[in-house]
């Protein structure tokens, strides 16, 4: 019974969908990293924030394809909307706010030790808040985008 289940569930168009979107949208991170910084950070594949988003990328697979798969009018299309708007809303909303404050409180901490207010280590060894937790809008569209292609791929 729990093989079949398994089974069942690892030949889900759908969870491979969501999965794929996942993971195009993090690999995505470490071409738009190179362009910018001018090199290779496989570190940012497990990295939050940055462009594309992959909640989103991943939250409107799931919601596109539980819509063609279940029905638009469907409780669990709705379940999915209103899980999505949530992911979406905290990756815009609360998760920017946070990398927004963890840059200001980083500038407070470089100018305190460059004033001799706190104890300084190296500048290599300081440790700072992550900044990039968040996403723009843009970022989320991309994501939402990417999430869109790959489900419809999948899918059709």
């Amino acid at each position: 019974m729990i093989v079949s289940s398994v089974s069942l569930l690892l030949t889900s168009r759908l969870l491979w969908a969501v999965a794929s979107a996942w993971v195009i949208a993090q690999a995505l991170k470490i071409v738009f990293s190179f362009l910018e910084e001018k090199k290779i950070n496989l570190h940012r594949f497990i990295e939050p924030g940055g462009m594309p988003s992959s909640h989103a990328a991943m939250v409107t697979a799931l919601l596109i394809g539980t819509g063609i798969k279940e029905g638009i009018p469907s409780t669990i299309f709705i379940v999915t909307l209103i899980f999505s708007l949530a992911i979406i809303y905290e990756a815009l909303g609360v998760r920017r706010a946070v990398g927004e404050q963890a840059e200001i409180l980083n500038q407070i901490i470089r100018k305190m030790a460059r004033e001799g207010k706190i104890k300084s280590q190296n500048e290599q060894e300081q440790r700072y808040l992550k900044e990039t937790l968040g996403h723009s809008p843009l970022e989320v569209a991309v994501g939402s985008i990417i999430g869109l292609i790959i489900v419809l791929i999948w899918l059709a």
